[in-house]
């Protein structure tokens, strides 16, 4: 096939269908009649010699050749638009309002210094700060949110993403607690502990405390060396989690820059977890169609400068 030979506006069409899965309100997005995107889809099956879109009994849905072509056609369209576009700066006068996913963990540790530096840079803008469960892949993937900032185990591969930072585990417990001058592994597996996490997205569900793969890393760590905790609370909020290890038997094991908040609480004492749990990476996820966005950049640099200056 000769290049010269391809409307390059297809492609529009062809990501903006992508994306919305209708040619309704892909037309709509475009500005075109239905008519007019139904011949764009129809010259778009001949090109690609593959129907693309399929009716199902839940709507238009994309075939394998389609999921293929999706990531590859809006880096296309961001090369090409990076091209014929000026380079342009965020305007720090700006009232945007960005809005970001970030875990209950990430809130507390990394947020509170975002907007302290956001405020003095840029303080029109407004930050919208969402939970996991306020939010789905779909939403960061079609930029209705513009960042998700949590552990992730996966993410869709076409989402950009940068760690953060790494960060280890520490135990918290009340000064009370008769752990604290005997807190070895034996006396660690007879207390009763507080469990947190939440990571990923979408809405939760309740957890099997027998199923120690979806319990996490620290639980993890522990069936490694054939033990097992016993677990009395299961909390998603990492603030819940230290207030509630301020009774006198209950022990938190979390991440150690949380843990660090409450380091000069005369209510708290913090310990190091006797065995070994593995790191974890902090990470900030975005869609492509955000990628070359000049107000997204800004606050994607001013976030992990602020993350290195911690780091």
């Amino acid at each position: 096939m000769d290049l010269s030979e391809v409307d390059l506006n297809l492609l529009v069409h062809l990501d903006v269908l992508l994306r919305e899965q209708n040619v309704t309100k892909a037309a709509n997005h475009l500005g075109i009649t239905q008519p007019a995107m139904s011949n764009a889809l129809k010259r778009l099956r001949v090109l690609f010699e593959d129907p693309l879109l399929v009716r199902t009994s839940d709507g238009m849905a994309p075939t394998v050749l389609a999921l293929n072509l999706k990531p590859a056609v809006r880096e296309i369209l961001f090369n090409i638009e990076k091209v014929i576009q000026p380079e342009r700066h965020f305007d720090l006068n700006s009232s945007r309002v960005f809005r970001i996913m970030a875990s209950d963990y990430a809130e507390s540790t990394l947020i509170p210094n975002v907007l302290s530096e956001v405020r003095k840079q840029s303080p029109n803008i407004t930050l919208d700060i969402l939970t996991p469960s306020d939010v789905s892949f779909e939403d960061v993937e079609q930029g209705r949110v513009d960042m998700a900032i949590n552990r992730f185990d996966t993410l869709p591969q076409s989402f950009h993403q940068k760690t953060i930072w790494s960060d280890t585990f520490s135990c918290l417990m009340s000064p009370e607690n008769s752990l604290v001058d005997d807190f070895n592994l034996d006396s660690y597996l007879q207390a009763s502990h507080i469990w947190v996490s939440k990571t990923g997205f979408g809405v939760g569900v309740g957890v099997n405390p027998n199923d120690v793969q979806r319990l996490g890393w620290v639980d993890e760590a522990l069936d490694k060396i054939g033990r097992k905790r016993s677990i009395s609370v299961f909390t998603r909020h990492y603030q819940v989690a230290m207030l509630l290890a301020q009774q006198h038997d209950l022990v938190v094991t979390l991440p150690s820059r949380a843990a660090k908040l409450k380091a000069e609480s005369s209510k708290l004492v913090v310990r190091e977890p006797p065995f070994e749990i593995p790191a974890f990476d902090l990470k900030m996820a975005w869609s492509p169609l955000l990628h070359h966005n000049a107000d997204h950049q800004w606050l994607r640099h001013l976030i992990s400068d602020i993350a290195s200056q911690e780091s």
